[in-house]
């Protein structure tokens, strides 16, 4: 699948499966994101991982028995709250599903990282029951993945042929280092568009992608 066949449809929901922030943050900037989702705002360095938490529909996804803090430090982010706190963050890794969280756990002098979990799990809570919902019910979705091989993606669309009801689509965007514009590559899957775009300073590429893809209101 190109892009040109992957513009073709009116998507009901646009969804990250992440890799880092960049997707979800791109579709916000383009105002295909709807809702915040549960791969929006961590790294998930192996689409096999991401995988087989789709084909677990999340279950255990960041419970406290399966994550540790790890080496690393970024910013809080509360991608809701009208005034930016700076405020370092820990890496927290669910190490079941090799998932880690970068900015939800502030750093608090004299206190545990476990202190801010509660509210948090909660969130991530709401996150994953809307996820369900809103693509089991969509009659047409577009997930956008970053980083990944042809095994895996092919994976990643058996995976989501018992995880959705209705029609779908994956972008895959793999950034390569020294390439100087998107070039699209053939697969051979029939519901997954790649494309290769810069590994740096790739705004433009972003655009080019995203500006074609259509999302009903």
């Amino acid at each position: 699948m190109n892009l040109q066949e992957l513009n073709r449809t009116t998507y009901d929901l646009v969804a990250s499966l992440g890799q880092n922030c960049d997707p979800a943050s791109h579709l916000r900037r383009h105002q295909l994101r709807k809702f915040s989702m549960p791969l929006d705002w961590v790294v998930s360095t192996s689409l096999t991982d991401v995988n087989r938490l789709l084909a677990n529909r999340f279950q255990g996804y960041m419970d406290l028995s399966n994550m540790q803090v790890i080496e690393g430090t970024s910013q809080y982010v509360d991608e809701f709250a009208t005034v930016v706190q700076k405020t370092p963050s820990y890496f927290i890794k669910d190490m079941h599903y090799n998932v880690t969280s970068v900015h939800d756990f502030p750093i608090i002098p004299n206190q545990s990282w476990h202190y801010t979990y509660h509210v948090y799990k909660a969130k991530l809570n709401v996150r994953i029951q809307r996820f369900l919902e809103e693509t089991t019910k969509s009659k047409s979705t577009l997930f956008v993945r970053l980083l990944a091989t042809h095994d895996q993606a092919f994976e990643l669309q058996s995976v989501l042929r018992k995880f959705t009801n209705g029609d779908f689509k994956v972008l895959i965007i793999n950034p390569i280092a020294n390439l100087q514009q998107v070039t699209e590559l053939d697969w051979g899957l029939d519901q997954v568009c790649v494309v290769q775009i810069p590994s740096t300073n790739n705004m433009k590429e972003w655009d080019y992608i995203l500006n074609a893809i259509k999302i009903s209101p």
